[in-house]
């Protein structure tokens, strides 16, 4: 890995955790569903399935690839955080939102990066 390719990287890294960081600070929990998780997760699909659409149509170079897919949506969703939250649903013996938490964070996270796929594409080709 370049330096350049470090640098976009690690800033894409950074802005991810912070905004991570500033939307999970204060914990949403909806019935027993830790709500947070979900948003970022179905966040940061959204945000790759755009860029995915736009880094295709316009031949972006491999570092901003760096900067946005692996960097800032790396850093934005968190699949620890996800598995940590359904552990604990599971351990305390809610099984149905320990079912929900999964099907929703996966499902909704798949639709997401769908959406924003078939949004960008829409966009790009009005």
């Amino acid at each position: 890995m370049k330096g350049l390719e470090f640098i976009f990287l690690g800033m894409g890294s950074v802005l991810g955790a912070f905004l991570r960081y500033k939307l999970t600070e204060s914990p949403l929990i909806f019935n027993t569903l830790p709500v947070n998780v979900l948003i970022v997760n179905i966040a940061g699909a959204f945000i790759l399935g755009v860029f995915v659409v736009v880094s295709q149509q316009w031949h972006l170079d491999s570092k901003y690839s760096l900067f946005a897919a692996v960097g800032f949506c790396g850093s934005l969703t968190t699949m620890s955080a996800f598995a940590l939250d359904s552990s604990n649903l599971l351990e305390s013996n809610q099984y149905i939102s320990f079912i929900v938490n999964i099907f929703t964070n996966v499902g909704l996270s798949i639709a997401a990066l769908i959406g924003g796929k078939s949004l960008m594409t829409a966009i790009i080709n009005n």
